[in-house]
């Protein structure tokens, strides 16, 4: 039997890998509508103590069959954009739906088939992408040996320099899998800053925020590579 204290009570698992609440079900319910929570979301059933997908937790399957199309309806077209769906890019998360409506008319969907390079490097960048779904992997040739850099899921974003300096890339990117993204380029943006700086300014400001956290990860990695370095001397 479930204590009061746990009734009702979940903890999401977000797309960056970090848990969110504990919130109540009013609270959940609306992330459901805003497609904050997807079917496949990760939920912490605190009265059961155990995690379940979205889908699969009692209290919200109404919603999700709710969205499920009759058989032989027609389904919305792949390019069709919502502000939930792009709620799941960690940077556009704080952004209103009426800032997300505005970003998505300088925005374009791309699908990439697995084994593409979409990148290469020493090109001259013109855009930035967004990672809606699948997974790709940012890496370097040396002597025609591949090491990678990094791998980007739903939610993370590459190539925003771009936006700044159209100069050449640093490095390759490859699709790992099959994925969708959000194309921006450098010219859309600068009318985007023109036209409507109150949506230009929270983006920017967001990806600055992940580029400070991603400079003070790489400075980490940079000393414990020379204290080890040290240390075996």
């Amino acid at each position: 039997m479930a204590s009061d204290d746990t009734a009702n009570v979940y903890t999401i698992w977000g797309l960056d890998q970090a848990p969110y609440g504990p919130v109540e079900l009013p609270t959940l319910v609306s992330w459901v509508k805003e497609e904050r929570v997807i079917a496949d979301t990760w939920i912490f059933v605190h009265s059961t103590n155990s995690w379940e997908k979205a889908s699969r937790v009692l209290e919200l399957q109404m919603f999700f069959k709710a969205r499920q199309p009759l058989p032989g309806a027609a389904t919305a077209p792949t390019g069709t954009l919502t502000p939930g769906a792009l709620r799941r890019i960690k940077i556009l998360g704080s952004l209103s739906d009426e800032q997300l409506v505005r970003l998505m008319q300088v925005m374009k969907l791309q699908q990439v088939p697995q084994w593409t390079q979409l990148v290469k490097q020493g090109d001259h960048g013109d855009a930035m992408y967004l990672v809606l779904g699948g997974e790709l992997r940012v890496r370097l040739l040396v002597d025609q040996k591949e090491t990678i850099l990094t791998t980007l899921g739903v939610g993370e974003f590459f190539g925003e320099i771009s936006l700044f300096d159209q100069g050449p890339r640093s490095a390759d990117v490859v699709a790992n899998a099959d994925s969708m993204l959000l194309r921006i380029s450098a010219q859309e943006f600068e009318e985007l800053v023109e036209t409507a700086p109150d949506v230009a300014a929270p983006f920017l400001f967001a990806i600055a925020k992940t580029l400070t956290a991603r400079i003070r990860a790489d400075n980490k990695r940079y000393r414990d590579s020379i204290s080890f370095s040290r240390a075996s001397h």
